[in-house]
């Protein structure tokens, strides 16, 4: 029988594949390296959820958390300088992938935290920061895309920043993102900045999209709001690529990309399927399309790479029945806007209980680390 390599297909139909994980074991034993070489992972992206689960369950960062509490370092300083050392390992490992891909590939992304999400100032102060910590030509900073945060990613990019734009939801708010960015590229120019080293992503989540309409169509509980059921956040997320097909024919984006710009490249977020009804792999056969990027838990990599069909032009020539499901949307009194608040309302918030829960398991470990140093008083 031969083999069938379903991720070497993806990546030959324009797809770029990203880890949607990273961890001190990972780096350790090999295993994004292995993952580099073996199963066409040409990127990594982290968040606040992801590197909580890996300190909490990873003895590996034990010797670094007691130095830094012996240091009297604080927890927030500590979290970044914990994260900032797996994102630097990891953007070493990739390093090769970017310098032969000229930059396309091979990134490793940080986010800000998350609690300044909603305030630009201080998104560019940490997004600033976080550049300067992993010095690595292919790190992305990770900005989430509130209305705080989309000022940030015209100034992290002016700056010369290579930012993946977060916590997309709504088509309103993914057109604001790829405005920032534009005006981001423009301002660089401006500043006589080499435009060829400034890259971004814009990052979609899908399987949220469903997840919070499903459970509005529920509610609804007609035959015509469950025809609709697992519909929405592939729907949502090809029309988006609809409106980014049409901002690099015009003549903004072919001023830019004259001048060397990149395109900033729609990235399918939160692929996950959370639903144990629909395929696993759903989230990427049917968002498959050139200039894009899919991340991946490792569960769903093996899932495409077991048996994925994967087919080409799959979001292209879909525009039409995804229009028709957000026109159906309302008519079942689903409010789509309502909808893409709540997400965006909602993903900032999990991403800052993460880090809140990171920081006090931090201080912990950091008193810890202090109380084992003190003098034992004599009687």
């Amino acid at each position: 029988m031969t083999h069938v390599d379903r991720l070497a297909e993806l990546s030959d139909h324009g797809v770029s594949i990203w880890l949607d994980s990273l961890n001190r074991e990972r780096l350790r034993e090999g295993g994004l390296a292995a993952l580099v070489r073996d199963r066409h992972v040409v990127g990594v992206t982290t968040n606040p959820t992801i590197f909580q689960q890996a300190l909490a369950n990873g003895a590996q960062y034990e010797s670094q958390v007691h130095d830094l509490g012996l240091r009297g370092v604080s927890p927030e300083e500590a979290a970044r300088s914990l994260i900032g050392y797996d994102v630097r390992w990891a953007c070493d490992v990739l390093r090769p992938v970017y310098d032969r891909t000229g930059g396309l590939d091979g990134y490793v992304s940080i986010e800000v935290d998350p609690s300044v999400a909603h305030d630009t100032e201080k998104t560019v102060a940490e997004a600033r920061a976080l550049h300067w910590l992993i010095a690595r030509p292919n790190v992305m900073i990770k900005i989430p895309a509130t209305e705080a945060g989309l000022a940030a990613i015209t100034a992290a990019t002016a700056e010369g920043i290579s930012v993946n734009v977060t916590l997309i939801f709504g088509l309103t708010r993914y057109a604001a993102v790829i405005d920032a960015y534009l005006g981001g590229l423009e301002r660089a120019a401006a500043a006589g900045l080499d435009l060829r080293t400034i890259r971004s992503v814009a990052s979609l989540f899908v399987s949220r999209v469903d997840t919070e309409i499903d459970g509005r169509l529920n509610k609804v509980g007609t035959a015509d709001a469950r025809a609709l059921l697992g519909k929405a956040g592939i729907a949502n997320a090809r029309l988006a690529y609809k409106h980014y097909e049409a901002v690099i024919a015009t003549p903004r984006w072919r001023r830019l990309e004259e001048q060397g710009a990149a395109r900033q490249r729609p990235l399918w977020a939160s692929t996950g399927v959370k639903d144990p009804a629909y395929p696993d792999t759903m989230y990427v056969t049917q968002l498959v399309a050139p200039d894009s990027v899919n991340t991946m838990p490792e569960s769903t990599l093996d899932a495409v790479a077991d048996h994925a069909e994967i087919g080409l032009g799959t979001i292209q020539s879909s525009y039409e029945d995804a229009t028709t499901v957000f026109e159906a949307l309302p008519r079942v009194g689903v409010d789509y806007e309502d909808v893409m608040n709540a997400l965006e309302r909602d993903g900032v918030q999990k991403f800052v209980d993460s880090w809140n829960e990171l920081l006090s398991e931090l201080r912990a470990a950091l008193c810890a680390a202090r109380d084992r140093q003190r003098p034992t008083r004599s009687k």
